[in-house]
């Protein structure tokens, strides 16, 4: 752990703060470590020699109360750390400001791997590889298998035209950091619009579900599931929708983009939507529609940070590239959804 702790948490804070609130949870002075920054929550390593937890707040100067609510994401994994979903165990949550300067919750450290590339997957192989991914799927099931009134989350999110609302979100969001022409983008929210398929129960959804966004153990099974920013009560094949758009190989040299669809053994794209079936017993004959609006939320997702890559907003290695992935998404949306 570095000597000088990194921006949004003050480990002295924190140690009074749990001190307080979880006498005898801390046996000396922490150590912080952050894991991962960026555009989403932040989230850091904290130890003290003995124990360690990990922390969630949001991103430096964040404005957007709802984009980034660490009550909710609290909430979800609270409810979910009672079923059979496996999702880090939460130690409390924090709403009072003045501590770290934002609202931020605790959980236990899940050991695991997040794999966000095929290169990062090849050590594993072929077998292993598949049946982590295998797992990913099986762990979906799981998920979407909890009834959310029993959980306490029935007023988690408005299942009620959820498609139709995502929809157009999006198309606002496209609207928004529209500057240049994008073939094929107006036509493609256009033909999802006119085939809006008849959602099934709700179900939690997690929103962003892929390989980066779990913990894998060293026996390729999903230990935690982590990232739930975006849960909500929706329309659970969009979570499938998602999954199998990340299934499609790119072939893209050092896309910026994670994948790791390119991977020796990764399932294809059919298993995963039959094993889904199959184990959920829900009838994914629309999944086409699903993963066509995948393709093209992420190609308004990537169109909105080149747009801010071009204003010198957004700095890093990658992001220089990602302004010509959108054509390709928008491609196969269009081809999704006019092929099923």
């Amino acid at each position: 752990m570095s000597s000088v702790p990194p921006p949004g948490l003050d480990p002295e804070q924190l140690r009074g703060y749990l001190d307080r609130e979880r006498p005898g949870l801390v046996s000396g002075p922490l150590g912080v470590r952050l894991i991962q920054g960026g555009r989403s929550n932040l989230t850091y390593s904290v130890t003290d020699g003995t124990g360690r937890w990990v922390v969630r707040r949001p991103p430096l100067g964040h404005v957007l109360a709802t984009a980034h609510d660490m009550k909710r994401e609290h909430r979800v994994i609270s409810a979910l750390h009672r079923t059979a979903v496996p999702v880090p165990e939460p130690v409390l949550l924090c709403e009072d400001e003045s501590v770290i300067g934002s609202p931020f919750y605790v959980m236990e450290f899940v050991d695991g791997t997040p794999y966000r590339t095929a290169e990062e997957l090849a050590p594993l192989g072929p077998e292993r590889t598949r049946n982590a991914v295998l797992g990913l799927v099986d762990t979906l099931v799981e998920l979407h298998a909890v009834d959310p009134e029993s959980v306490g989350l029935s007023d988690f999110g408005r299942p009620e035209g959820f498609l139709d609302r995502q929809l157009r979100r999006w198309g606002k969001q496209l609207d928004a950091s529209r500057n240049r022409e994008l073939a094929g983008i107006d036509e493609l929210h256009a033909a999802l619009g006119r085939a809006l398929p008849d959602s099934p129960a709700p179900a939690v959804i997690h929103g962003d579900y892929r390989l980066d966004n779990v913990l894998v153990g060293p026996d390729d099974r999903i230990k935690a599931i982590l990232d739930w920013e975006m849960s909500t009560l929706g329309d659970p094949l969009t979570d499938l929708g998602l999954l199998v758009m990340y299934s499609v190989k790119l072939e893209l040299p050092e896309s910026p983009v994670s994948t790791t669809a390119g991977a020796a053994g990764h399932p294809e794209a059919a298993e995963l939507i039959e094993r889904y079936a199959a184990r959920s017993g829900r009838d994914t004959s629309a999944i086409s529609w699903y993963t066509a609006f995948a393709w093209f939320k992420l190609a308004v997702i990537l169109d909105g940070i080149h747009y801010r890559y071009t204003l010198g907003q957004t700095v890093g290695p990658g992001f220089d590239r990602i302004g010509e992935l959108v054509p390709l998404f928008i491609e196969h949306g269009l081809t999704t959804l006019q092929e099923g």
